[in-house]
């Protein structure tokens, strides 16, 4: 019959709480502690309590200082045996587990101040042996001393003859398990064997097993002993199990090793049986054969003796030797370059027009300085091979061109990406002092391709670092240099090996990131950002039938209109090449496909207008300039040049009674505020052509600002800008909304020519702007500019600033003038059409 037993008496007592750690009554064992908190609750239970403390588990061992309710409601009260203080300010105590208890916290169990135990978990330095030990290591925090009140623990006695049997079971599994277990000692198996209660032997056999610490902390919340037995039985039968298996897998390992070795050795004697009878091939005849391909292979004579000399020394060096693999490997690799192995090509400079124009839109100047190379090459035997340099910002096809010109020049094509590269052992390789040395990348995609005059793409070359371990942008100055990359120097070969019928194209975003000794060596093509034309044209024969493919759909499928496919250009991309582009054509196709799918029908075509284009892509993106719908006074259209195309830049200026400060305000940068000041200076030396008092600045505060005030901007090309709109604002003359200008302006009001043309006059065609007004020297460049945009523009070429402004202000307007200013010549000869009389002004 079982007993109820009300095991000990409530008292109060320090708490400790433990990570992965759960002590049993009459268990002994050491714990390292290093918690601030849990060394004073050591040291107030020796002076204190008696030595007495209370250790409870954490239910989870990650939380770094556990409030109530990270902890378990049932722990066991110790008596603290031994003390140790250690030299890393830890210290090692040594517990005995006396008796279960409940507990809660008294009143100074959580203060305001302080909140929580311990400090964030570190590793465990040790386990000891026999027992279960933590390490607590401990931090800054300052923490108090917890104190918790023991609360009785009831324990269910289970009866001696029911559990007889069950006890002589965990007798005879433990002295099983302790066959498997080295831990435990003869010692611990007597004291647990002799043991007949089935509390105490629960309780005495559960801290030798190696189960998770939830177990245990259910082993020691289990009231009925009887069940308690049971459950450590099961416990001790895993436990046996799993070392079981252990042993017999080791030793699984071990025959098998056993057998190994014993192959081998047969092997070996094998080996020597058949050299001593000639029944089987000898090294030597590796050997043999490695010095028949030297011999064939086609290769410099100079290459061939150093070869040769390597090969002799592998001769006397033992296999066995280590560097023995380390010359084998050498020769192999001297064996597996292409030296003197050139791919034959017909050059058909027909085909191979057609595959570069078939392949790209556009890129003329490219594609004209590719075929100019191939049709030479055609009437001379050897020309060395050329090294281009594509420069253009991301996405207009400078890799993909390379690839296109390989497949036109009949050459195979290699890529090596230079981004990040920092060691210069990447281009020249390693030394063959250095363990696991190779080849650079440029002689080890030799090996890859096996001809000596592939296509090769060096990819980002802009991007190369530098770092301690050299500067692989000077170790490509011999490789792309064509008078001495016929004898470049790798180290791991440590001869020359011949590059110069190589054809190196290189790629970049940017030149400012190459060093000019490199630049030096190259043919710079910049390819400039395509045109809203071209990328209506790549997206409408490139892109939608590549995606359309891509995506499942056939032709009849889907139905995106010329207009459709400008809005998505205008509106969500904004880019200088086509990568946006294609991922917005993407999107529309993957649209479409779903809705095709859903209707059930696949021959349905979806058709995209402008009307429904947002249901395909959502809002718009971006926005694009477009001229004024009114006239303005001090408000003047400009054009811009950036490498996503050409934009309207708005140019205002505002006057206010003052004392002659001007202010410039859009993110300027210094070139562009100084053709500000450049414009005032050339208004102010002109003041009486212009009807304005000498001294009009001086009553005056002169405020320029350009719009998207986040955008940075800067360049000399908005100075007749300015000063166009400096003159409307002090003349109270507005300026037409359908006119733009770009140039640059000198103190003598010359016009000066100006970049970037072709992508501002893109701007001004799709800005609805009629007329443009550019710097007559840049005439030359209008050859560039497709037709299509010319024609829908009146384009008006000057070269001083007085040609500009009867052009740009409209006459009519502003008959009252402010105080101090009188009717201007330059305002009568607007309203009459007539040209200014008189010299242009004492600074021309």
């Amino acid at each position: 019959m079982a007993i109820s037993l009300r095991i000990s008496t409530p008292m109060e007592m320090p708490l400790m709480p433990l990570r992965e750690v759960v002590m049993f009554p009459r268990a002994v064992s050491p714990l390292f502690v290093g918690r601030e908190g849990s060394i004073k609750a050591i040291k107030s239970a020796i002076e204190q309590y008696n030595r007495q403390i209370f250790l409870v588990a954490q239910r989870d061992s990650s939380v770094a200082r556990p409030e109530e309710k990270d902890l378990f409601k049932v722990g066991t009260v110790c008596r603290i045996l031994q003390l140790l203080p250690l030299p890393d300010g830890t210290i090692k105590v040594l517990v005995e587990g006396l008796h279960r208890a409940r507990w809660r916290p008294s009143q100074t169990f959580f203060a305001p101040s302080v909140g929580a135990f311990g400090s964030a978990p570190k590793p465990s330095r040790q386990d000891v042996p026999d027992s279960q030990a933590e390490k607590e290591v401990g931090d800054d925090i300052q923490e108090i001393l917890q104190l918790v009140r023991t609360l009785p623990f009831e324990e269910e006695e289970a009866a001696l003859g029911q559990t007889r049997v069950s006890v002589e079971i965990i007798h005879e599994t433990l002295e099983e398990y302790g066959k498997f277990n080295k831990k435990i000692t003869a010692e611990v198996l007597y004291a647990a064997t002799a043991n007949k209660n089935p509390g105490m032997l629960a309780d005495a056999v559960a801290p030798l097993l190696k189960a998770d610490y939830l177990k245990k902390q259910e082993l020691l919340e289990e009231a009925k002993q009887a069940r308690r037995l049971d459950m450590v039985f099961e416990l001790l039968q895993q436990e046996v199990a799993h070392a079981g298996m252990d042993q017999r897998i080791k030793g699984r390992v071990k025959s098998q090793m056993e057998r190994n070795n014993r192959d081998y050795y047969l092997n070996e004697q094998i080996k020597a049986i058949n050299k001593e009878m000639g029944r089987e091939d000898d090294p030597e005849a590796e050997l043999k054969e490695l010095e028949t391909r030297l011999a064939e292979k086609n290769m410099p004579d100079e290459c061939r003796e150093k070869s040769m000399r390597e090969f002799k020394k592998l001769r006397h060096i033992p296999p066995t030797a280590a560097e023995y693999t380390v010359v084998r490997n050498y020769v192999d690799w001297i064996l597996d370059l292409p030296w003197n192995v050139l791919k034959e090509a017909e050059i058909d400079l027909e085909k191979a027009k057609a595959t570069l124009d078939a392949d790209h839109y556009g890129l003329e100047k490219a594609k004209e300085r590719i075929l100019e190379y191939l049709a030479v090459q055609k009437l001379v035997n050897k020309l060395k091979g050329p090294i281009l340099c594509l420069v253009g910002p991301p996405g207009v096809g400078k890799t993909s061109l390379a690839k296109s010109v390989a497949s036109a020049t009949g050459r195979e094509f290699v890529r090596l990406s230079l981004g990040g590269v920092r060691d210069e052992a990447e281009i020249r390789g390693h030394r063959r002092t250095y363990v696991g040395a190779l080849p650079g990348k440029i002689i080890q995609s030799l090996k890859r391709v096996k001809f000596n005059n592939p296509l090769f793409c060096l990819d980002e070359i802009d991007k190369l670092s530098v770092d301690f371990r050299g500067d692989p942008a000077s170790a490509l100055l011999e490789v792309l240099d064509p008078e001495q990359n016929h004898a470049f120097a790798d180290h791991y070969l440590d001869m020359d090996y011949d590059l110069s019928q190589i054809f190196f194209i290189t790629t970049a975003n940017s030149l400012h990131t190459i060093p000019l000794p490199l630049q030096d060596r190259m043919e710079i093509i910049k390819l400039p950002g395509y045109l809203e034309t071209e990328k209506h044209n790549i997206g409408k024969h490139f892109l939608m039938p590549k995606q359309i493919e891509a995506h499942g759909l056939t032709a009849g499928n889907l139905r995106l209109s010329d207009n459709s496919l400008l809005e998505v250009i205008r509106s969500y991309t904004k880019e200088a090449g086509v990568r946006g582009l294609e991922r917005e054509i993407a999107g529309i196709c993957r649209k479409a496909a779903m809705q095709i799918v859903e209707s059930g029908d696949l021959g349905k075509q979806v058709a995209v207008t402008c009307q429904n284009l947002s249901q395909f892509l959502g809002v718009k993106k971006f926005r694009y300039g477009e001229r004024e719908e009114e006239v303005r006074i001090g408000v003047c259209t400009g054009l811009a040049y950036t490498e996503l195309g050409g934009e309207l830049l708005l140019v205002e200026t505002a006057l206010m009674p003052g004392s002659g400060k001007v202010s410039t305000t859009g993110k300027l940068g210094d070139v562009m505020q100084e053709s500000a000041s450049a414009a005032l200076s050339y208004v102010r030396s002109r003041s009486d052509s212009f009807g304005l008092r000498p001294d009009f600045h001086k009553d005056i505060d002169i405020h320029i600002h350009v719009p998207e005030g986040a955008t940075p901007k800067d360049g000399p090309s908005a100075g007749i800008t300015l000063t166009a709109s400096l003159l409307s604002a002090l003349l109270g003359l507005p300026l037409r909304n359908d006119l733009a200008m770009t140039g640059e302006i000198t103190l003598r009001g010359r016009v000066l020519p100006i970049g970037g043309l072709r992508e501002k006059l893109l701007a001004a065609h799709r800005g609805l702007i009629s007329t443009v007004i550019l710097p007559k020297d840049n005439e030359k460049d209008l050859k560039d500019v497709p037709d299509e945009i010319l024609k829908g523009l009146n384009l008006i070429l000057v070269s001083h600033v007085d040609e500009v402004l009867p052009l740009a202000l409209i006459a009519g307007v502003g008959e009252i003038y402010p105080e101090g200013r009188r009717a201007s010549p330059l305002y009568l000869s607007l309203r009459h059409g007539t040209d200014l009389d008189g010299p242009r002004g004492a600074a021309h």
